[in-house]
Protein backbone atom coordinates (compact mmCIF):
# COMPACT_ATOMS: atom_id res chain seq x y z
CA UNK A 1 0.00 0.00 0.00
CA UNK A 2 0.88 3.68 -0.95
CA UNK A 3 1.99 5.99 1.80
CA UNK A 4 -0.93 8.04 1.37
CA UNK A 5 -3.44 5.18 2.53
CA UNK A 6 -1.03 4.71 5.61
CA UNK A 7 -1.55 8.48 6.12
CA UNK A 8 -5.22 8.48 5.70
CA UNK A 9 -5.71 5.61 8.14
CA UNK A 10 -3.68 7.78 10.47
CA UNK A 11 -5.97 10.63 9.98
CA UNK A 12 -9.21 8.99 10.24
CA UNK A 13 -7.89 6.87 13.87
CA UNK A 14 -6.10 9.81 14.67
CA UNK A 15 -9.57 11.94 14.79
CA UNK A 16 -11.21 9.46 16.77
CA UNK A 17 -12.63 11.05 20.14
CA UNK A 18 -11.64 8.78 23.71
CA UNK A 19 -15.60 8.31 25.13
CA UNK A 20 -13.79 9.88 28.67
CA UNK A 21 -11.29 12.30 27.51
CA UNK A 22 -13.70 13.70 24.43
CA UNK A 23 -10.62 14.37 22.87
CA UNK A 24 -9.12 13.29 19.81
CA UNK A 25 -6.63 10.12 19.93
CA UNK A 26 -3.79 11.96 18.17
CA UNK A 27 -4.12 14.92 20.57
CA UNK A 28 -4.04 12.82 23.26
CA UNK A 29 -0.47 11.09 21.74
CA UNK A 30 -2.17 7.71 21.80
CA UNK A 31 -1.48 6.42 18.44
CA UNK A 32 1.49 4.58 18.21
CA UNK A 33 2.51 1.72 15.28
CA UNK A 34 -0.01 2.32 11.89
CA UNK A 35 0.68 0.44 8.95
CA UNK A 36 -1.46 -1.26 5.50
CA UNK A 37 -0.40 -4.44 4.10
CA UNK A 38 -2.22 -6.31 1.63
CA UNK A 39 -5.62 -3.99 2.40
CA UNK A 40 -5.12 -5.30 6.44
CA UNK A 41 -4.62 -2.21 8.38
CA UNK A 42 -3.29 -2.73 11.62
CA UNK A 43 -2.88 -0.18 14.16
CA UNK A 44 -1.60 0.37 17.92
CA UNK A 45 -3.40 2.07 20.58
CA UNK A 46 -2.09 3.16 23.51
CA UNK A 47 -4.35 3.39 26.50
CA UNK A 48 -3.85 5.50 29.39
CA UNK A 49 -4.27 2.71 32.07
CA UNK A 50 -4.38 -0.99 32.25
CA UNK A 51 -8.22 -2.13 32.39
CA UNK A 52 -9.45 1.35 31.10
CA UNK A 53 -13.10 0.82 31.09
CA UNK A 54 -13.09 2.90 27.68
CA UNK A 55 -10.97 0.14 25.49
CA UNK A 56 -13.84 -1.77 24.14
CA UNK A 57 -15.85 1.37 22.79
CA UNK A 58 -12.14 2.93 21.36
CA UNK A 59 -11.41 -0.43 19.96
CA UNK A 60 -14.64 -0.49 18.27
CA UNK A 61 -14.08 3.15 17.04
CA UNK A 62 -10.49 2.71 15.29
CA UNK A 63 -11.60 -0.24 13.82
CA UNK A 64 -14.64 1.78 12.34
CA UNK A 65 -12.30 4.90 11.71
CA UNK A 66 -9.94 2.60 9.71
CA UNK A 67 -12.29 0.09 7.99
CA UNK A 68 -13.57 3.41 6.49
CA UNK A 69 -10.86 3.95 4.25
CA UNK A 70 -10.54 3.16 0.76
CA UNK A 71 -8.29 0.29 -0.21
CA UNK A 72 -8.66 -0.94 3.37
CA UNK A 73 -10.13 -4.42 3.70
CA UNK A 74 -9.73 -5.29 6.95
CA UNK A 75 -8.36 -4.05 10.33
CA UNK A 76 -6.32 -5.63 13.22
CA UNK A 77 -6.30 -3.16 16.25
CA UNK A 78 -4.08 -4.09 19.36
CA UNK A 79 -3.95 -2.41 22.51
CA UNK A 80 -0.94 -1.33 24.83
CA UNK A 81 -0.65 1.24 27.92
CA UNK A 82 0.91 4.38 28.29
CA UNK A 83 3.84 4.51 30.58
CA UNK A 84 4.62 6.23 33.34
CA UNK A 85 6.49 8.80 31.50
CA UNK A 86 3.13 9.46 29.08
CA UNK A 87 0.83 9.67 31.15
CA UNK A 88 2.54 11.96 33.28
CA UNK A 89 3.14 14.09 30.38
CA UNK A 90 -0.64 13.41 29.71
CA UNK A 91 -2.15 14.80 32.69
CA UNK A 92 0.01 17.79 32.65
CA UNK A 93 -1.49 18.73 29.10
CA UNK A 94 -4.91 18.13 30.31
CA UNK A 95 -4.27 20.05 33.44
CA UNK A 96 -2.62 23.03 30.71
CA UNK A 97 0.14 23.60 32.77
CA UNK A 98 -1.23 24.04 36.73
CA UNK A 99 -0.05 22.44 39.20
CA UNK A 100 -2.15 19.56 41.04
CA UNK A 101 -4.99 20.36 43.11
CA UNK A 102 -5.12 23.91 41.39
CA UNK A 103 -8.71 25.48 41.62
CA UNK A 104 -9.63 25.67 37.55
CA UNK A 105 -13.01 27.79 37.78
CA UNK A 106 -11.14 30.37 39.43
CA UNK A 107 -12.19 34.19 38.86
CA UNK A 108 -10.39 34.46 35.58
CA UNK A 109 -12.30 31.24 34.51
CA UNK A 110 -14.47 31.31 31.19
CA UNK A 111 -16.98 29.01 33.32
CA UNK A 112 -19.98 29.81 34.18
CA UNK A 113 -20.30 28.37 37.98
CA UNK A 114 -23.73 27.94 39.19
CA UNK A 115 -25.02 26.46 42.47
CA UNK A 116 -28.07 25.12 43.00
CA UNK A 117 -29.75 25.76 46.23
CA UNK A 118 -32.75 25.43 48.75
CA UNK A 119 -33.81 26.40 51.91
CA UNK A 120 -35.13 23.01 52.85
CA UNK A 121 -35.09 19.17 51.39
CA UNK A 122 -38.08 17.75 49.40
CA UNK A 123 -38.40 20.99 47.17
CA UNK A 124 -37.39 18.92 43.81
CA UNK A 125 -34.03 20.58 43.64
CA UNK A 126 -31.32 18.04 42.25
CA UNK A 127 -34.49 16.74 40.48
CA UNK A 128 -34.45 20.51 38.43
CA UNK A 129 -30.80 20.42 38.76
CA UNK A 130 -30.14 16.99 36.65
CA UNK A 131 -32.59 17.88 34.17
CA UNK A 132 -31.37 21.46 33.62
CA UNK A 133 -27.93 20.35 32.86
CA UNK A 134 -29.26 17.97 30.81
CA UNK A 135 -31.31 20.92 28.86
CA UNK A 136 -28.37 23.02 28.57
CA UNK A 137 -26.17 20.25 27.21
CA UNK A 138 -28.79 20.03 24.82
CA UNK A 139 -28.11 23.18 23.36
CA UNK A 140 -25.04 22.51 22.41
CA UNK A 141 -23.26 23.70 25.77
CA UNK A 142 -20.10 21.71 28.00
CA UNK A 143 -21.72 21.06 31.09
CA UNK A 144 -20.81 19.37 33.73
CA UNK A 145 -22.63 18.64 37.07
CA UNK A 146 -21.12 18.34 40.94
CA UNK A 147 -23.61 16.58 43.32
CA UNK A 148 -22.24 18.44 46.00
CA UNK A 149 -25.08 17.25 48.27
CA UNK A 150 -22.66 14.63 49.81
CA UNK A 151 -24.96 13.06 52.67
CA UNK A 152 -28.23 13.14 50.43
CA UNK A 153 -26.85 12.25 46.91
CA UNK A 154 -29.11 11.50 43.94
CA UNK A 155 -28.17 12.77 40.71
CA UNK A 156 -26.60 9.37 39.45
CA UNK A 157 -29.58 7.56 39.58
CA UNK A 158 -31.46 10.71 38.45
CA UNK A 159 -29.61 10.54 35.51
CA UNK A 160 -29.38 7.01 34.76
CA UNK A 161 -26.41 6.43 35.74
CA UNK A 162 -26.83 3.22 37.81
CA UNK A 163 -26.90 -0.18 37.05
CA UNK A 164 -29.57 -2.53 37.56
CA UNK A 165 -27.79 -2.89 41.41
CA UNK A 166 -27.97 0.83 42.08
CA UNK A 167 -24.52 1.17 41.16
CA UNK A 168 -22.96 3.96 39.89
CA UNK A 169 -19.37 3.83 37.72
CA UNK A 170 -16.05 4.49 39.50
CA UNK A 171 -14.47 7.86 37.64
CA UNK A 172 -11.19 6.41 35.96
CA UNK A 173 -8.14 7.67 37.34
CA UNK A 174 -5.22 8.79 35.48
CA UNK A 175 -2.46 9.06 37.87
CA UNK A 176 -4.19 11.47 39.99
CA UNK A 177 -6.45 13.04 37.72
CA UNK A 178 -9.99 11.33 38.07
CA UNK A 179 -12.10 11.33 34.79
CA UNK A 180 -16.18 12.02 35.64
CA UNK A 181 -18.89 9.11 34.03
CA UNK A 182 -20.56 11.19 31.07
CA UNK A 183 -24.40 11.36 31.10
CA UNK A 184 -26.97 12.68 28.16
CA UNK A 185 -23.74 14.89 27.84
CA UNK A 186 -23.43 15.96 30.98
CA UNK A 187 -19.75 15.50 33.20
CA UNK A 188 -20.96 14.15 36.40
CA UNK A 189 -19.00 13.62 39.95
CA UNK A 190 -20.80 12.46 42.86
CA UNK A 191 -19.78 10.76 46.45
CA UNK A 192 -21.98 7.61 45.54
CA UNK A 193 -19.57 6.85 42.52
CA UNK A 194 -16.95 5.87 45.25
CA UNK A 195 -19.30 4.04 47.47
CA UNK A 196 -20.17 -0.01 47.18
CA UNK A 197 -23.18 -1.56 48.52
CA UNK A 198 -22.44 -5.19 50.18
CA UNK A 199 -23.62 -7.64 48.00
CA UNK A 200 -26.35 -6.90 44.82
CA UNK A 201 -29.11 -6.43 47.36
CA UNK A 202 -27.28 -4.30 50.28
CA UNK A 203 -27.69 -0.71 50.35
CA UNK A 204 -25.11 2.01 50.45
CA UNK A 205 -23.37 3.14 53.46
CA UNK A 206 -24.17 6.15 54.79
CA UNK A 207 -21.86 9.42 54.51
CA UNK A 208 -21.38 10.40 57.95
CA UNK A 209 -19.32 13.18 57.63
CA UNK A 210 -18.45 16.46 59.68
CA UNK A 211 -17.41 19.77 58.18
CA UNK A 212 -13.79 18.94 57.17
CA UNK A 213 -14.60 16.01 55.40
CA UNK A 214 -17.22 17.71 53.65
CA UNK A 215 -15.22 20.47 52.72
CA UNK A 216 -12.31 18.19 51.59
CA UNK A 217 -14.87 16.45 49.21
CA UNK A 218 -16.38 19.40 47.90
CA UNK A 219 -12.56 20.70 46.93
CA UNK A 220 -11.51 17.72 45.66
CA UNK A 221 -14.00 17.24 42.69
CA UNK A 222 -13.05 20.57 41.81
CA UNK A 223 -9.23 20.66 41.83
CA UNK A 224 -8.61 16.29 41.19
CA UNK A 225 -11.86 15.73 38.20
CA UNK A 226 -10.94 16.74 34.85
CA UNK A 227 -14.15 17.90 33.69
CA UNK A 228 -12.12 19.82 30.84
CA UNK A 229 -13.08 22.84 29.10
CA UNK A 230 -16.51 23.31 30.40
CA UNK A 231 -19.37 26.13 29.45
CA UNK A 232 -21.30 25.76 32.44
CA UNK A 233 -20.64 23.93 36.09
CA UNK A 234 -23.61 23.27 38.36
CA UNK A 235 -23.36 22.24 41.51
CA UNK A 236 -26.54 20.63 43.09
CA UNK A 237 -26.42 21.95 46.75
CA UNK A 238 -27.48 20.22 49.65
CA UNK A 239 -30.53 21.93 51.37
CA UNK A 240 -30.06 24.71 54.14
CA UNK A 241 -26.79 26.75 55.08
CA UNK A 242 -24.71 24.09 56.65
CA UNK A 243 -20.90 23.05 55.96
CA UNK A 244 -21.23 22.72 52.37
CA UNK A 245 -22.49 25.98 51.63
CA UNK A 246 -19.79 27.63 53.51
CA UNK A 247 -17.49 25.48 51.89
CA UNK A 248 -18.73 26.59 47.97
CA UNK A 249 -18.92 30.17 49.48
CA UNK A 250 -14.85 30.00 49.93
CA UNK A 251 -14.05 27.84 47.06
CA UNK A 252 -15.89 29.68 44.69
CA UNK A 253 -17.45 33.02 45.63
CA UNK A 254 -17.52 34.27 42.40
CA UNK A 255 -20.17 31.84 41.86
CA UNK A 256 -23.90 32.65 40.89
CA UNK A 257 -26.61 31.09 42.96
CA UNK A 258 -30.25 29.93 41.57
CA UNK A 259 -32.55 29.10 44.06
CA UNK A 260 -35.31 26.54 43.94
CA UNK A 261 -38.26 26.43 46.08
CA UNK A 262 -41.88 25.24 46.31
CA UNK A 263 -45.04 27.34 46.44
CA UNK A 264 -45.32 26.57 50.29
CA UNK A 265 -44.98 29.28 52.60
CA UNK A 266 -42.72 27.25 54.70
CA UNK A 267 -40.72 26.07 51.65
CA UNK A 268 -40.48 29.64 50.61
CA UNK A 269 -39.10 31.42 53.90
CA UNK A 270 -36.66 29.21 54.50
CA UNK A 271 -35.26 29.06 51.03
CA UNK A 272 -34.98 32.82 51.46
CA UNK A 273 -32.11 31.96 54.03
CA UNK A 274 -30.33 29.85 51.25
CA UNK A 275 -30.02 33.12 49.29
CA UNK A 276 -28.71 35.38 51.96
CA UNK A 277 -25.90 33.20 52.71
CA UNK A 278 -24.83 33.03 49.54
CA UNK A 279 -24.62 36.35 49.15
CA UNK A 280 -22.59 36.86 52.10
CA UNK A 281 -19.84 34.40 51.15
CA UNK A 282 -19.87 36.85 48.15
CA UNK A 283 -22.08 35.15 45.59
CA UNK A 284 -24.77 36.70 43.33
CA UNK A 285 -28.50 35.21 43.52
CA UNK A 286 -29.63 35.39 39.72
CA UNK A 287 -33.11 33.88 40.04
CA UNK A 288 -35.22 31.62 41.55
CA UNK A 289 -37.25 28.51 40.51
CA UNK A 290 -40.20 27.77 41.98
CA UNK A 291 -40.74 23.96 41.71
CA UNK A 292 -44.12 21.78 42.08
CA UNK A 293 -46.21 24.97 41.03
CA UNK A 294 -49.85 24.48 40.11
CA UNK A 295 -50.49 21.97 37.28
CA UNK A 296 -53.13 22.03 34.77
CA UNK A 297 -55.76 18.46 34.76
CA UNK A 298 -57.17 17.10 31.95
CA UNK A 299 -60.24 18.70 32.07
CA UNK A 300 -58.76 22.19 32.31
CA UNK A 301 -59.14 23.01 35.64
CA UNK A 302 -55.87 23.98 37.75
CA UNK A 303 -54.51 22.27 41.03
CA UNK A 304 -52.37 24.26 43.65
CA UNK A 305 -51.08 20.97 45.60
CA UNK A 306 -48.50 23.37 47.58
CA UNK A 307 -50.39 26.37 47.24
CA UNK A 308 -49.04 29.39 45.29
CA UNK A 309 -46.98 32.66 45.40
CA UNK A 310 -43.55 31.26 47.07
CA UNK A 311 -41.20 31.68 44.11
CA UNK A 312 -42.53 35.31 43.65
CA UNK A 313 -42.69 35.64 47.71
CA UNK A 314 -38.56 34.69 47.89
CA UNK A 315 -37.67 36.48 44.68
CA UNK A 316 -38.63 40.16 46.20
CA UNK A 317 -37.20 39.04 49.48
CA UNK A 318 -33.69 38.50 47.93
CA UNK A 319 -34.27 41.47 45.77
CA UNK A 320 -34.14 43.51 49.38
CA UNK A 321 -31.00 45.69 48.66
CA UNK A 322 -30.10 44.41 45.68
CA UNK A 323 -28.77 46.72 42.73
CA UNK A 324 -31.19 44.91 40.59
CA UNK A 325 -33.92 42.96 41.34
CA UNK A 326 -33.90 38.78 41.75
CA UNK A 327 -36.25 37.44 39.04
CA UNK A 328 -38.56 34.67 39.03
CA UNK A 329 -36.59 32.71 36.35
CA UNK A 330 -39.19 29.71 35.98
CA UNK A 331 -42.44 28.11 37.46
CA UNK A 332 -42.51 24.68 37.07
CA UNK A 333 -45.83 22.89 37.31
CA UNK A 334 -46.24 19.33 39.87
CA UNK A 335 -45.52 16.61 37.29
CA UNK A 336 -46.32 12.92 37.47
CA UNK A 337 -44.09 12.62 34.30
CA UNK A 338 -41.15 14.53 36.12
CA UNK A 339 -41.29 11.73 39.20
CA UNK A 340 -41.58 9.03 36.69
CA UNK A 341 -38.86 9.71 34.02
CA UNK A 342 -36.73 10.92 37.25
CA UNK A 343 -36.88 7.14 39.22
CA UNK A 344 -36.43 5.67 35.90
CA UNK A 345 -33.27 7.64 35.00
CA UNK A 346 -34.45 9.06 31.94
CA UNK A 347 -34.57 13.24 32.15
CA UNK A 348 -37.77 14.33 31.24
CA UNK A 349 -36.50 17.10 29.11
CA UNK A 350 -35.54 14.02 26.83
CA UNK A 351 -38.25 11.49 27.36
CA UNK A 352 -41.23 14.08 27.52
CA UNK A 353 -39.96 17.20 25.91
CA UNK A 354 -43.73 18.08 25.66
CA UNK A 355 -44.61 17.94 29.11
CA UNK A 356 -45.31 21.02 31.03
CA UNK A 357 -42.64 20.40 33.15
CA UNK A 358 -40.11 19.19 30.99
CA UNK A 359 -40.85 22.71 28.44
CA UNK A 360 -40.68 24.97 31.74
CA UNK A 361 -37.17 23.58 32.67
CA UNK A 362 -36.33 24.22 28.83
CA UNK A 363 -37.43 27.75 29.05
CA UNK A 364 -35.03 28.40 32.06
CA UNK A 365 -31.98 26.42 30.14
CA UNK A 366 -33.25 28.97 27.05
CA UNK A 367 -32.29 31.61 29.85
CA UNK A 368 -29.41 30.84 31.65
CA UNK A 369 -27.89 29.94 27.95
CA UNK A 370 -28.17 32.92 26.89
CA UNK A 371 -26.67 34.90 29.20
CA UNK A 372 -23.33 34.28 29.72
CA UNK A 373 -20.16 35.10 32.32
CA UNK A 374 -19.01 38.82 31.24
CA UNK A 375 -15.20 39.02 30.27
CA UNK A 376 -14.60 42.38 31.68
CA UNK A 377 -11.95 42.76 33.65
CA UNK A 378 -10.77 39.50 33.70
CA UNK A 379 -7.96 37.98 32.04
CA UNK A 380 -8.13 35.75 29.13
CA UNK A 381 -6.00 32.47 29.60
CA UNK A 382 -3.59 32.68 26.73
CA UNK A 383 0.11 32.18 26.33
CA UNK A 384 2.98 33.30 24.56
CA UNK A 385 5.41 30.55 23.01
Amino acid sequence: MTSSTVAAVTAAVGAVMDPELRRPLAELDMLRTISVDGGIARVEIALTIVGCPASDRIRADVEHAASSVAGVSDTEVSLTVMTPDERHALTDRLRGGRAARTMPFDADSLTRVVAVTSGKGGVGKSTLTANLAVALAQRGLSVGLIDADVHGFSIPALLGLVDEHGRAPSPTRIDDVMLPPVAHGVKVISIGMFLRREGDDGVLPAVAWRGPMLHRTVSQFLTDVHFGDLDVLLLDMPPGTGDVAISVGQLLPHAEVLVVTTPQTSASDVAVRSGLVARQTGQRVIGVVENMAAMTLPDGSVMEVFGSGGGAAVAAALSVDQTADVPLLASVPLSPALRATSDAGSPVVLAVPDEPAARAIAALADELAGTRRSLAGRSLPLRTR
